[in-house]
């Protein structure tokens, strides 16, 4: 059962309804490694796209689904577990609904070293199970998608005209061939 927002410590309602920028830019930021639960080998899925983003901006990320565990997902070998990560992650994100994301915050509570960040993707919220991940020390950001928020940090999602206010027909100019691709890095240096 997800508790109410009376049943709550006070303020973390209120903390988790808005992330200042420049929180979700330190997080990405000091993000190298991820374990991303829900993971689907479905191209069409959320879930999918959001691991080949992640990893195409030169985030590790390592998918976790007990059914598709052995397999590789982009390269990428699956696990089923969070207990079944080779190596420390940096981030859990959480791309199941909400009534399974207390069990999922728990176990990556189990491992050792903490991962720096809990990340529950959009309409992905426990408050209890946050609460707990912070009496621990663990960053949390709850109905947030990385994607999106890379994204509109780096300025991709402007760039496209989506957050610009400025609808047009012209096509973009790219600074050479392919796909062009924003960073959140400080410029001139690396994602540090």
């Amino acid at each position: 059962m997800i508790p109410t927002l009376d049943q709550v410590p006070d303020g973390l309602a209120t903390r988790h309804g808005r992330y200042a920028d420049a929180h979700i830019r330190a997080t990405l930021r000091a993000t190298r490694t991820i374990a991303l639960v829900g993971a689907s080998a479905n191209p069409a899925r959320p879930s999918w796209i959001v691991l080949k983003y992640l990893l195409d901006r030169g985030y590790v990320v390592t998918p976790v689904n007990p059914g598709l565990a052995g397999q590789t997902l982009l390269g990428r070998p699956v696990v089923a577990s969070l207990a079944e990560l080779g190596e420390p992650v940096d981030m859990v994100e959480i791309f199941r609904n909400s009534a399974a994301a207390g069990g999922l915050v728990d176990e990556a509570l189990a491992l050792d070293p903490l991962p720096k960040t809990i990340w529950m993707q959009l309409g992905v919220r426990d408050d209890a199970a946050a609460a707990r991940a912070e009496a621990r020390g663990v960053t949390v950001i709850m109905n947030r998608c990385p994607k999106i928020e890379y994204g509109r940090l780096s300025g991709e999602i402007g760039w496209t005209g989506v957050n610009s206010r400025i609808i047009s027909a012209k096509k973009p100019v790219l600074a050479g061939k392919g796909v062009q691709k924003f960073t959140i890095a400080p410029r001139g240096g690396g994602m540090d």
